[in-house]
This record gives C-alpha cells, structure tokens and sequence, in this order.
C-alpha cells in the first residue's frame, strides 16, 4: 500500500534544516522589535532600550528557561508599570539617572522572580479573581491610548495622571498638527481596512470548507 507523502517525511527535526526556524525568527522579529521600541517610549525609555528588551532576555531564557511555549518579551503592563516608578525615582526625567533606575529595577525584579522560582510560589497568582484582572487590563488599555493620542495629534502635554491629561490633550486640540494627523488617521485607516479584509477572508473560507 502507497504511504501518503506527508507520511514518508522525517519528524526528526535535525533532518528539517534551518529554514522553518529562520522563517520562524524573521517573522517573530519582525513583531517583537516594532512592539518593543514602542513599549520602551511608552516607559519614557530610549528607544534602544527597547532593542535590549528584545534581545537580552531571549537569549537568557533560551539558556535558563523550561517552556517552549512561553513568551519572553515586554508588554504593554510591564511598560506601564515602570513608567509610573520611573516617575517616582526620577521625577526630573533625567535620561542618565533614568537608565541607572532600570537597571536597578530589573536586577531587583529578577531577583525577586528567582526567590520566587525557588520557593515555589507560582500559586499565589490563583487567588487573583478574574474580575480584577480585567479591570487591570481595562485600565492598562485606557492609559497606553490615551498616551497614543498626542503623537496622533502632534502635541506635548507634561504627564500629570489619567485625568489631567486627558484635560491637557483637550486644551490643546487647537495646537494639533494636521499633516501629523492626516497620517496617522490614514494609517488607522489602513489597518482597520485590513483587518477587515483578513475577517471577510476568513468568513469566506470557512462558508466554503463548511
């Protein structure tokens, strides 16, 4: 009986070749990257730092990690989070002191995750309720667009909390740059044409399989 050609190939991943872990690299660079220069302006950070996010803990998981699966890299919460105690650490914005407080941040958080490590404390995270995750993320969400909004406009406001600048952005519609938000309303503009696209790709597609 004829085998299937799917069937005849090696499972053994040493006889696959580098090219699906090339394409594999490549495309999650091409997103890790972007995402992580973004989420270092977003902590008040230089963007190169958001190059050593991407990097440096790749690298070290790869060495020290045990899941395949996990993601490494920085989000939105992380981003959030360090800015407000970059804030507080250094309130006059100093880029110099602000490098030297990130340091020390993660040297102390990775500290704290590897005592964690050892006394097993991963359970604790089962006695936050659901609730209060999704008012976290809810939250999370409201600050990084409400931090996008004057980059959309092209304007400065001096940060001072949720309220406040959402008052600041509106005493200063009347200073938005119109070349500024013309292009940044056609690139929403692309992306949500896109992603409409993608959906009625997908709808179709399934009509047809089913």
């Amino acid at each position: 009986m004829t085998q299937p050609a799917h069937a005849s190939r090696s499972s053994d991943p040493s006889q696959t070749g580098l090219r699906p872990d090339l394409i594999a690299g490549l495309t999650a660079a091409a997103v890790v990257l972007p995402k992580a220069m973004a989420y270092a302006t977003v902590a008040g950070l230089p963007v190169s730092v958001g190059l050593y996010t991407a990097f440096v803990p790749m690298v070290v998981y790869a060495l020290l990690g045990t899941s395949r699966v996990l993601s490494v890299s920085s989000t939105t919460t992380l981003a959030i989070l360090v800015a407000t105690q970059l804030a507080m650490a250094v309130p006059d914005g100093d880029s110099g002191r602000l490098i030297t407080a990130t340091a020390t941040l993660t040297a102390l958080t990775g500290v704290l995750l590897v005592a964690a490590s050892v006394l097993r404390l991963g359970f604790v995270a089962n006695f936050i309720s659901a609730p209060v995750l999704t008012g976290f993320k809810a939250g999370i969400g409201l600050v990084i667009a409400l931090d996008q909004v004057p980059k959309l406009l092209g304007i400065h406001i001096n940060k001072e909390g949720f309220l406040l600048d959402v008052l600041s952005v509106a005493q200063h519609l009347p200073e938005s740059s119109v070349i500024t938000l013309a292009i940044g309303g056609a690139a929403l503009a692309l992306l949500a044409a896109m992603r409409s696209k993608l959906h009625r790709d997908q709808g179709g597609s399934e009509k047809w399989i089913g």
